[in-house]
């Protein structure tokens, strides 16, 4: 991922602290709790001034926590908050007028208060409704890519109500080093133990991030890729890759692709046969998108992508990550969605993306993972989604079916501000675009039912997505994992631009490597390049 560090316009704010001291300053305390139950619960507050100085709360127990998180990347894209555990929180602010903020993960509503402080302490009750409850209806939330320490995470996760995380302890960013030696590594020796916070929020520490920006000493990206879920450290440097992933899979982990456009995705995606792919990556943030030209080089000229003079807008870059994800399920490469924030490095809360796994029978982590590995999920910056084809979940694989069979697609699409628009996708291609009923809700959400058929004719993939349209045209969306139509003798054609794009981007690849990287990795952008000039041969 890109490294940054913290602009100067937020020295102030970031030091607050120290200069309060100088300062005459009053007692705000806080409680947030749940409207309904009126039980204090954790969540993640934040403190703004009338003049846009940026504080930070305390818990107010003995037995309580508070983590800061402080990242910015330009005036405009930063992330300042607390996440503060289930009890009282105390802040000391000069007089003045503030706003306040409280949010807990995807399924409480935010709530915004603006208090007054003077000389005088100043209490202040924040509720948070629940808008819906995706646990009772049996799905469950995981972030995929997370930077933040054990010692805060327990913290973390209940403020966000995410279930699962999944930290990247393992993390290495030069070429040929085992991550056992990386030199971002965390934590030291951890073992791999679920670490359980309560019944269904958990950690599981055991998660390696190859990330190689250097090779022999020198600058030259390749980019990252993910082990999720595996038993020790990785005892294999990259590249090469395949025997990593072979290792990998020996110990029961999962490959996650993290982002599309890094130099290698195309070549591990065949090579290293991955299985996840992230399609709320970490630039997708609550904050103002800020990587306009990153990796703006390797547009996509098959699809139209959206950019600026700047280089992409946000919509482009979520576009671009679409499209090269329904490119390469048309390739034959059945990765299923995933969704990580990088929240440690990035501005970003954890969890902001995150994909939801359908546990019907309660949760557990080990069936969370399968569930995952399944395609068994929905990834959302916001909206949920909830759709059955053919009373199947998503997936699911259709074996032996016939050139006439149709998808029948059922269920609903949620969410806490109307929706703006639903789409089915077939290959690739929006079939039918669904304008939402957004039906209120007893719980403040908007709900959308779904009852529509699309013809099935050959060989194929179906999936539902979902948009909500914010101030600044921001747009917040949901996206299954799809379901597989298997046809005999009618078998998927990819289009031919998309993978002549795969095939130009593997000799673009090759030609930047040679003299640099070794031969057995060469080998392997050529055998990359090889699949990919097969694959083209039934190419339309």
């Amino acid at each position: 991922m890109p490294r940054f560090l913290i602009v100067p316009s937020c020295l102030v704010s970031l030091f607050l602290g120290l200069l309060s001291s100088a300062c005459e300053c009053a007692e705000l305390r806080g409680r947030i709790v749940d409207a309904d139950s009126g039980e204090t619960i954790s969540a993640r507050l934040y403190i703004s001034s009338s003049d846009g100085e940026w504080y930070w709360a305390k818990s107010a127990s003995d037995s309580g926590s508070a983590v800061e998180y402080r990242k910015q990347r330009t005036p405009e894209s930063f992330e300042l908050h607390t996440t503060l555990s289930a009890h009282d929180f105390v802040a000391n602010l000069p007089p003045g007028d503030y706003t306040i903020t409280a949010e807990r993960g995807k399924e409480y509503l935010p709530t915004t208060k603006e208090v007054r402080v003077g000389d005088d302490p100043v209490t202040v009750e924040i509720p948070l409704r629940r808008w819906i409850d995706l646990a009772e209806r049996g799905w469950y939330s995981g972030d995929t890519h997370v930077h933040r320490t054990l010692e805060d995470l327990p913290n973390i996760i209940m403020a966000e109500d995410l279930n699962v995380a999944l930290p990247l302890t393992n993390w290495v960013t030069t070429a040929y080093t085992p991550p056992g030696r990386g030199n971002k590594n965390t934590g030291g020796d951890i073992k791999p133990e679920l670490i359980s916070i309560d019944d269904t929020h958990v950690i599981y520490p055991v998660n390696t991030e190859y990330e190689i920006f250097t090779v022999d000493g020198n600058r030259h990206t390749l980019g990252a890729v993910f082990l999720l879920n595996h038993q020790s450290p990785v005892t294999i440097g990259a590249p090469p890759v395949g025997p990593i992933a072979s290792a990998a899979r020996q110990q029961g982990a999962l490959l996650d692709l993290d982002k599309h456009s890094w130099p290698w995705s195309m070549m591990l995606v065949p090579i290293m046969n991955v299985d996840l792919f992230e399609l709320s990556n970490n630039h997708i943030w609550r904050t103002e998108f800020a990587f306009y030209d990153w990796t703006i080089h390797t547009k996509p000229d098959f699809v139209e992508i959206e950019t600026t003079e700047k280089g992409f807008t946000e919509k482009g870059w979520m576009d671009f990550g679409f499209a090269t994800y329904y490119a390469l399920l048309n390739c034959g490469f059945r990765m299923r969605p995933t969704a990580g924030t990088a929240s440690g490095v990035h501005p970003v809360p954890l969890g902001f993306g995150r994909v939801y796994v359908d546990l019907p029978e309660g949760f557990s982590y080990e069936g969370w993972i399968d569930g995952l590995d399944a395609g068994r999920s929905f990834v959302t910056t916001g909206p949920m989604l909830f759709v059955e084809y053919n009373g199947q979940p998503p997936g699911h694989i259709f074996e032996n079916a016939t050139a006439s069979t149709g998808c029948h697609i059922t269920g609903s699409a949620e969410s806490a501000v109307p929706l703006d628009r639903i789409e089915v996708i077939v290959n690739g291609d929006v079939i039918e675009t669904i304008p939402p009923l957004n039906e209120s809700t007893e719980t403040g959400g908007f709900r959308s039912p779904l009852d529509t058929t699309v013809d099935i004719d050959g060989t194929s993939w179906v999936v539902v997505r979902c948009f909500e349209k914010h101030a600044g045209d921001r747009l917040r969306f949901a996206h299954g994992s799809p379901v597989h139509f298997e046809v005999a003798g009618k078998p998927l054609r990819p289009r031919r631009a998309a993978v002549e794009y795969m095939i130009r981007r593997m000799e673009e690849e090759l030609a930047r490597h040679q003299g640099v990287l070794k031969d057995d990795a060469l080998a392997e952008y050529r055998a990359a390049l090889d699949i990919y000039r097969k694959i083209a041969e039934k190419a339309r």
